[in-house]
């Protein structure tokens, strides 16, 4: 991945063998992550598999993470928190949760669609507002 435009957004890994501490780290046409050991990589979240292990798709669990998403109310720049919520089982399902200004802004359950959760959340947004920044394609 360039390090030029890498974004690494911390947050938490789930499964039935317990909780532990990642870090993702996406350049904007892949998105890649390390987990007991083993690296996952794909285009989208959707497509982890793991680089050492035969291909195997990250699945059986949950990722959890934040990342600083600005928001842009009638040219002011306000801050806000992009919270991402990602179950891989026999399908993904994404839940994205924008707070800023005491409110909260949620997509409900999509598939792992990132951008089109995304959406969801950006149609709630009051007139004049907008994201202050567009991020990575393979988020």
């Amino acid at each position: 991945m360039s390090s030029e435009s890498t974004e690494v957004w911390t947050g938490w890994y789930r499964d039935r063998r317990g909780a532990e501490a990642i870090a993702i780290t996406t350049d904007g046409g892949r998105v890649a992550v390390r987990i007991r050991g083993i690296e996952y990589t794909g285009a989208s979240f959707d497509a982890l598999s793991a680089a050492d292990e035969g291909g195997q798709a990250l699945t059986g669990c949950v990722l959890e993470w934040d990342l600083p998403l600005p928001v842009l109310v009638d040219g002011t720049t306000q801050q806000a928190t992009l919270g991402c919520l990602l179950t891989l089982g026999e399908r993904a399902d994404l839940s994205l949760t924008l707070h800023y200004g005491g409110a909260a802004y949620e997509s409900g359950v999509a598939g792992g669609d990132f951008e089109e959760a995304l959406n969801r959340v950006r149609r709630q947004l009051p007139p004049g507002t907008e994201f202050g920044r567009r991020l990575p394609q393979a988020a």
